[in-house]
């Protein structure tokens, strides 16, 4: 592996892409499905803010039991994963409201799903060269999954507002 310093850390590392990759997926699909589902900037924004905290303090919480289940995880490891995660996903998760906040609603809704895969494909990256893999193979396969995420949460958005609006 590629001395990349502050990756060489597992735990940080593992809490790190994680929970920015956790971030920006579930943000992205909330975004997109309450959108598609309701038009409402008190909706997506108020879903942005609540899952900046409680799936954060969840995903953090998750990764913690994940990491403590392996008896070979040193504690500074499981708290460092711990930590990292929770961080990552609450400021990555928040960093969508900026659109919202400044933007009308659909302009918005299209910078944050632009905004969320230019971090997929900068995660990806780094993976890749921490891998000395293809950064082109890695980007694909993520930024796919990612917009299928994005696909699926439009398509849910407008089904619930079709069937209960």
């Amino acid at each position: 592996m590629r001395d990349l310093g502050f990756f060489n850390n597992d735990g940080a590392r593992t809490g790190l892409f994680f929970g920015a990759t956790s971030g920006v997926i579930t943000t992205v699909g909330l975004i997109v499905g309450l959108n598609s589902g309701t038009r409402s900037i008190t909706a997506v924004l108020g879903g942005i803010l609540v899952i900046a905290v409680a799936d954060a303090m969840s995903d953090a919480l998750g990764i913690h039991l994940a990491e403590e289940s392996d008896p070979d995880m040193s504690h500074n490891h499981v708290w460092s994963a711990t930590i990292m995660t929770f961080l990552t996903k609450f400021l990555f998760s928040i960093s969508f409201a900026v659109p919202l906040l400044l933007l009308p609603l659909s302009t918005a809704v299209v910078v944050s799903v632009v905004w969320g895969m230019l971090v997929i494909v900068v995660l990806s990256y780094f993976l890749a060269r921490t891998q000395n893999e293809s950064p082109l193979a890695i980007i694909a396969e993520h930024l796919g999954i990612a917009l299928l995420v994005v696909f699926f949460s439009h398509y849910i958005g407008v089904w619930v507002s079709t069937r209960f609006g």
